[in-house]
């Protein structure tokens, strides 16, 4: 196979020089998937990913198996994962029992996971929106207290299934919060993939206004209208340095069936390859990844650029 050239790079004005790609494929990714994956397809993956550059893979989830049950293995699979290097291994915890369980296996990074609205609080957490802050607000002291980096999530930003809009300050009181609460990191997710690139700068804005600096936040945007990269892009330009994605593009939410797959971080890392944006990431060893999970899930991933990779590979090899 002859060696890749594309794309070619071609950096752009006032964007960052790094950006870290925070990979939530085998967490986020899995979790909606119907059928079970085996603990040792998912161990696999992880270090597979790991091998192609990324730094930041969550890793799972230790929520109770009866909501999540694709991620009930957390116990099994944390341990697995004790030989891969230098390499974030961030795990989702909802409450204080959540938290127990992770930082018994030695987690170091943990996130907890609200909602910018209502309707979504209750469905995901079975409390209002301020109740799931006070539920978070123990989880992250002691996290704190036990020296762990904490990631703040907030779903549901830029428009909700059930309550249609979301006004910007409303996300704003709910993100400071969180990061009152002493998060190191938030990350704005676009669960259900309407925001558009205007909004984003807006929402950044916003944040940065009430005292929320931009080297805190992360974006997590979902392609459900193709928007994904161009909302990436609005981030950058604002100076955002941490980007959510997920290789192959999976995922969705399991409480808001309006929410597609994550930016896949192949597509990602195409188009910041590009820019000359440094990511530490080998496109082809990642596309590799995906195709091979995909194989393991018994579909092609929805990724394009995957797909973009594996035709061209196939068309080098018959050459």
């Amino acid at each position: 196979m002859t060696p890749r050239t594309l794309p070619m790079t071609v950096p752009a004005q006032d964007l960052p020089p790094r950006v870290r790609v925070h990979e939530v494929g085998a967490r986020d990714g899995l979790q909606n998937e119907k059928a079970v994956v085996p603990t040792e397809v998912k161990a696999e993956f992880i270090h597979r990913l790991a091998a192609s550059g990324l730094t930041t893979i969550e890793a799972t989830s230790f929520v109770h198996p009866k909501w999540v049950p694709q991620l009930a293995d957390a116990e099994d699979l944390f341990p697995r994962l004790g030989d891969i290097g230098d390499v974030a291994l961030p795990v989702l915890v909802p409450n204080e029992r959540g938290l127990d369980r992770a930082l018994a296996l030695g987690a170091r990074r943990i996130a907890v996971f609200g909602s910018a609205t209502e309707t979504f609080a209750a469905r995901n957490l079975n409390r209002t929106v301020d109740e799931s802050l006070a539920m978070f607000e123990p989880v992250v002291a002691r996290a704190k207290a036990d020296k762990a980096h904490v990631r703040g999530y907030l779903s549901m930003c830029f428009g909700d299934p059930w309550e249609g809009p979301v006004p910007v300050h409303q996300v704003v009181r709910v993100a400071k919060a969180l990061m009152d609460l002493g998060c190191d990191e938030l990350s704005l997710g676009d669960t259900i993939g309407v925001a558009t690139p205007g909004h984003v700068r807006d929402l950044l804005s916003e944040l940065n206004e009430e005292g929320v600096p931009t080297d805190t936040i992360g974006v997590h945007f979902h392609d459900t209208y193709g928007q994904a990269l161009s909302n990436t892009l609005a981030a950058l330009q604002h100076g955002v340095t941490t980007v959510d994605a997920s290789a192959g593009g999976l995922g969705g939410c399991p409480y808001a069936k309006s929410a597609t797959g994550n930016l896949a971080t192949e597509d990602l890392v195409w188009m910041l390859d590009g820019l000359g944006i440094e990511t530490g990431v080998d496109l082809d060893a990642l596309a590799a990844t995906s195709v091979w999970l995909a194989e393991q899930l018994g579909r092609p991933s929805p990724s394009r650029t995957v797909r973009a990779l594996s035709v061209r590979s196939t068309q080098s090899h018959k050459e």
